[in-house]
This record gives C-alpha cells, sequence and structure tokens, in this order.
C-alpha cells in the first residue's frame, strides 16, 4: 500500500496553486521585492484576523520572539522564563539577546506552561514571561497574564503553533503584550518559506520592532537602534495573504480528522482540549508509554509519525551551562518520553487515517 506521510505539503497547496502562482506572479510583474506593498497587506489583514492593532513581518517565528522580546525590553543579563518542552528556537531566541531562558515545567494536560510552576521560576532577574502555545493549544493565559502584572512582568506569547486559537475568547497573540508567529511552512498558516510576524496592540513596541527589523532605522539612513536585518520579503507576504483567505476551511479540516481519531483511537492518551481553549490541531500529539515501540510498528507500516519533541531543551547540548539536570523537570521530561505526533493535515484524506488508526490500535491492543 501506499505509504501515508506525516505531512504532505503539496497536498495542502494544489487546490489553491493557481491562486499562489498568480500572487507570486504579481509581485514579480511590480518588480517590488521588499518591504512594499504585499507586506503592507498582509500585515493589516493579518493583525485584523488576529484582533490585534498591529502586525509586523519579519524573516521568521524565530526573530519575530526575538525582536518582541527586545522591543519589550529584554536585555543582556535579563532573564526570561519559558518552558523546556518546545522547539529550542524558543530558547535561542532569548539567548539570541544575551539574555537567560529560565525554565519551568508544564501542566501534564496540556503540557504548556504551568502557571504554579511559573511563579516559583521568577527571580530579581526575569524581565518577561514567554509562554509557548504547544500543538495547537494556548497556555493558560489568565493565570500566566494575572502572575506577569503582579510582577512587573511582560508577557510575549510564542505562536508558532496556534494561529487562531482562542483563550476564553480571545486570539492567540492578543492577550499578551505582544505574539510572535512562524509562518514556517508547516505551519497552519505556512509560507513556501520562512517568515514570520509580531503581533501587538502597543503602537510604541510595533514601531520599535518595525525599526529593529530593517537594521534599527527610525528613518532612511538614520539607525536609531542596533537593528537586524529581518523582512518578510513581498513574495511570501503575497502568498501569505492567498492562504490567509483559506486558514479558517483548513482550520475546520484539521478539527474534523483529530474528532475521527478521538472518537476511535485505542489505548492511547489523546491530545485534551480544555475548557475554555479552542484547539487549532496544528499537531495531534498521542501519548503511550512505549512511544519509541509504536513509531517503529508505525514505520513498519509505512505509516509517518514524528516526536515534537524528543530532547527537552534544559537537557540539550547547547543549554547544558544552565546546569539543569534529569530530574529537573518531571512532567516535561515524561512528556518527551511519551509524546507522539500523527499525521493531521488538509488533503489527508478519511482512508488515509483509517490506516493510521487501524496500525494504532493493533499495537495498543498487544501493549496495552
Amino acid at each position: 500500500m501506499d505509504p501515508v506521510p506525516f505531512n504532505a505539503l503539496a497536498v495542502q497547496d494544489r487546490p489553491i496553486q493557481a491562486e499562489l502562482l498568480a500572487a507570486i506572479r504579481r509581485v514579480v510583474e511590480r518588480g517590488r521585492y521588499v518591504l512594499g506593498e504585499e507586506v503592507r497587506t498582509f500585515e493589516r489583514d493579518f493583525a485584523a484576523a488576529c484582533g490585534s492593532a498591529h502586525a509586523v513581518g519579519v524573516a521568521n517565528g524565530t526573530d519575530a520572539m526575538r525582536l518582541a522580546l527586545e522591543a519589550a525590553g529584554v536585555q543582556a543579563g535579563d532573564e526570561v522564563v519559558t518552558v523546556a518542552h518546545t522547539a529550542t528556537f524558543t530558547a535561542l531566541a532569548i539567548s539570541m539577546l544575551g539574555a537567560r531562558p529560565v525554565f519551568c515545567d508544564i501542566e501534564p494536560a496540556a503540557m504548556t506552561m504551568d502557571p504554579a510552576q511559573l511563579e516559583r521560576a521568577i527571580t530579581p532577574r526575569t524581565r518577561a514571561i514567554l509562554p509557548v502555545h504547544l500543538y495547537g493549544q494556548m497556555a493558560d493565559m489568565d493565570a500566566i497574564v494575572e502572575i506577569g502584572q503582579r510582577r512587573g512582568l511582560s508577557v510575549i506569547e510564542d505562536c508558532a503553533q496556534s494561529h487562531f486559537a482562542r483563550f476564553q475568547g480571545r486570539l492567540a497573540g492578543s492577550i499578551g503584550v505582544a505574539g510572535a508567529f512562524s509562518f514556517y511552512p508547516t505551519k497552519n498558516l505556512g509560507a513556501l518559506g520562512d517568515g514570520g510576524a509580531v503581533t501587538t496592540d502597543d503602537a510604541a513596541l510595533a514601531r520599535r520592532v518595525r525599526e529593529l527589523r530593517n537594521g534599527g532605522q527610525a528613518d532612511r539612513y538614520r539607525h536609531a537602534w542596533k537593528g537586524v536585518n529581518s523582512r518578510l520579503d513581498e513574495i511570501q507576504a503575497a502568498v501569505l495573504s492567498v492562504k490567509l483567505a483559506h486558514v479558517a476551511a483548513a482550520t475546520a479540516e484539521r478539527r474534523a480528522q483529530a474528532a475521527r481519531y478521538d472518537a476511535a483511537l485505542a489505548g492511547v492518551a489523546p491530545p485534551r482540549a480544555l475548557p475554555g481553549r479552542e484547539h487549532v490541531y496544528h499537531l495531534y500529539v498521542i501519548r503511550h508509554p512505549r512511544r519509541d515501540a509504536l513509531a517503529e510498528h508505525l514505520a513498519a507500516h509505512g505509516i509517518g509519525a514524528l516526536v515534537h519533541y524528543p530532547i527537552p531543551v534544559h537537557l540539550q547540548p547547547a543549554y547544558q551551562d544552565l546546569g539543569m539536570k534529569e530530574g529537573s523537570l518531571p512532567e516535561t521530561e515524561r512528556a518527551a518520553r511519551e509524546v507522539l505526533s500523527l499525521p493531521l493535515y488538509p488533503g489527508l484524506t478519511e482512508a488515509q487515517q483509517a490506516r493510521v488508526i487501524e496500525a494504532v490500535n493493533a499495537f495498543t491492543a498487544v501493549h496495552a
């Protein structure tokens, strides 16, 4: 039988290929490739879709976090509290500023920042909190923002996996001081290359990010800050504008696929959409104590599956200087041993899903 890939970007883009090519052609015919009309249009529309006053396009999601943190006042020597159950790029955005990531543990149900652990991780050097909205579900923003406000700390949301997810009716990227988004091709709103954006209601912060992304220029050739070169290009902005119009339908398809998995899978812990949190299923992540054996079983049946993420950030070689050992974050480390992402994306057929379900259930029937 044909394999079931973990993801298939060409399959997702095929229904809108003509629109994508027309958008690219429009940019080529206009002959403006950096910080032009396409970027301005996408920024305006993305901000509105996210329920924010401003959106600033940047080169990638890591830069979105780094520039949002910098614009919020994080400097070298400061501490930023985040989680270790995430892509290491979250911590790298902090390190790029010369700041120090401090990791707190996760709540086991959503596998997002545990507010109780957050409180304990704050020190006099803490300047900001960077919760990660993981797998398509938002962290407990009411509790996190309350702690941030009480302790005088900026809350920057890592929204790379949560485009248009909601917490208590509020959209990802619209609750903290700023939200940082990635448009990497596999994201729910993905470009045909790299891209990112910062959303905020703070006009001064948005202006600072716009300047920082363009070398720190306040005006042409007048550099107010030591900025970086991190600009969303016109072609990617045009592509994202096309995809923005289709993202609601794509999200509905993701949710329908997740519901089919929820109803049919046995013997695994499925993702839980917690009360008040609207999941957008960037990933469909199950948990099983024999995760590695399950992944090998699926591979033997031609089914793609990935682990997000097998090595917590605090145990990565790059962060050994923090001095955290195995056992420091028990819920994070347990998740890293148990999580497995199953195929879920627009264009995945019900027949393909049925094969995934059959293979998982065959394994769990033997390995309860």
